[in-house]
């Protein structure tokens, strides 16, 4: 056992996938509830029928361990997955652990919110995906590099990761989110905050609880679709 480590195991397309973990470092370091019931959600045959990720184009924003990313390469995608460059080497040694689950192919890049995505993709992607993006105040507020905010935003990070998502994105790309709701201190003001600035460009699809999996979804996680309007 490394020391500051430990590991949760993910099933995944009949699969286990081992997710390192760190005891010591931010929110990324760990996989989180929703990350889980958004890996899950992959799988939902009504959503995505069989073969339906074979050979897609996948980018996971705030990726943390990529777990999700993981899950979506174990399904047959081409993913990146992404977050900022602390947690690069933390994605790579996942993607390492479990290159015998990977049907298709996934790597680990470094990308921050509002900054040129050309070095990441150069062309409009079939998938985004995200779990847990838009609760961490510390994350949305510091250390934010972006050229592109509306008037009146008081967290600049959150107009950043639309003008990411807008930059990767086209009529045919699918936004798949999940994200825990929270109501303690301004969480409630960075939720409606972020579907406000999202509502500019997209259109959402709330997924109903009865239409989740029934043993990974929770009444406090939400499954959002988007896709631009």
């Amino acid at each position: 056992m490394e020391d500051g480590v430990f590991f949760r195991e993910v099933l995944c397309s009949g699969k286990t996938l081992k997710v390192k973990q760190l005891y010591i470092g931010d929110v990324g370091c760990v996989v989180w509830d929703a990350a889980l019931v958004l890996c899950r959600f992959l799988e939902n045959q009504r959503y995505f029928p069989w073969e339906f990720w074979s050979g897609k184009s996948v980018v996971e924003l705030g990726a943390g361990t990529g777990v999700v990313g993981l899950a979506a390469g174990t399904l047959g995608a081409d993913v990146i997955v992404t977050d900022l460059a602390e947690c690069v080497t933390l994605m790579r040694s996942n993607i390492e652990l479990n290159k015998d689950c990977i049907t298709g192919r996934v790597t680990a890049r470094s990308l921050v919110w509002g900054e040129d995505v050309t070095d990441i993709i150069s062309q409009s992607l079939n998938v985004i995906v995200m779990s847990d993006v838009v609760y961490y105040r510390e994350l949305l507020v510091e250390n934010v590099s972006v050229n592109w905010e509306m008037p009146g935003v008081q967290f600049k990070a959150l107009a950043a990761l639309v003008k990411t998502l807008v930059d990767l994105s086209d009529k045919q790309t699918l936004v798949v989110m999940t994200y825990e709701q929270r109501t303690t201190g301004d969480k409630p003001q960075i939720e409606r905050t972020f579907f406000e600035l999202m509502s500019e460009q997209f259109s959402h699809t709330a997924v109903p609880l009865s239409e989740q999996d029934p043993d990974m979804r929770s009444p406090d996680i939400h499954v959002i679709l988007f896709r631009r309007k």
